[in-house]
């Protein structure tokens, strides 16, 4: 009788040990689920900057500057995604933000590029796909903040820490993006 309540004792155990490292590996593929969203939507953006970039050209020919600055930014923000460099992605996807922002504000003084269909469906989609980022970084971080969670908690931090599941990071937000805009700046040309 002792040999059968031990053996059930240790299938129970055996069966939860289980659920647990399932559990874990399905949170760790949540996270790389999460960030491959994020990836391919800064890849589409990516792939429309140099066609915003050609439109505003025709038009804007004083701003160089201005469009010399996300292209930086771009080339900045690929190089990030290559070398998985969380915090260079980071500051590289502040400074192209900033960037396109300012492109936009810019463009504000050029009626005809302002009235041109490429620019205006251009500046949709990339404005549609910055408020998908956004979303997709919050989803992100919910999912790494379960994944953290749930590898620090007792008893799944013995199964974690067994088969080396490791804390995700999180995407955080610069401070310059804390700040409130200064539309006027925006709205100045250099």
């Amino acid at each position: 009788m002792a040999a059968v309540v031990l053996l059930a004792i240790l299938l129970v155990a055996l069966v939860y040990t289980v659920m647990l490292y399932n559990g874990l590996v399905t949170l760790r593929e949540s996270v790389k689920q999460a960030w491959a969203n994020i990836d391919v939507l800064l890849k589409q953006r990516h792939d429309e900057l140099p066609k915003l970039v050609d439109t505003c050209k025709r038009y804007m020919q004083y701003e160089q500057e201005t469009l010399e600055k996300v292209m930086r930014a771009r080339a900045a923000i690929s190089v990030a995604q290559d070398q998985r460099n969380l915090p260079a992605l980071q500051s590289a996807e502040t400074e192209l933000r900033g960037s396109i922002g300012r492109l936009f504000a810019v463009a504000e003084n050029y009626p005809n590029l302002k009235a041109d269909e490429t620019f205006q469906q251009l500046q949709t989609r990339i404005s549609s796909l910055e408020s998908a980022i956004a979303d997709r970084r919050e989803f992100y971080n919910d999912q790494v903040r379960l994944n953290n969670t749930r590898i620090a908690q007792f008893p799944a931090v013995m199964i974690a820490q067994t088969f080396g599941f490791k804390e995700a990071p999180l995407l955080k937000i610069e401070d310059e993006d804390r700040r409130d805009v200064d539309v006027g700046a925006l709205l100045r040309t250099p």
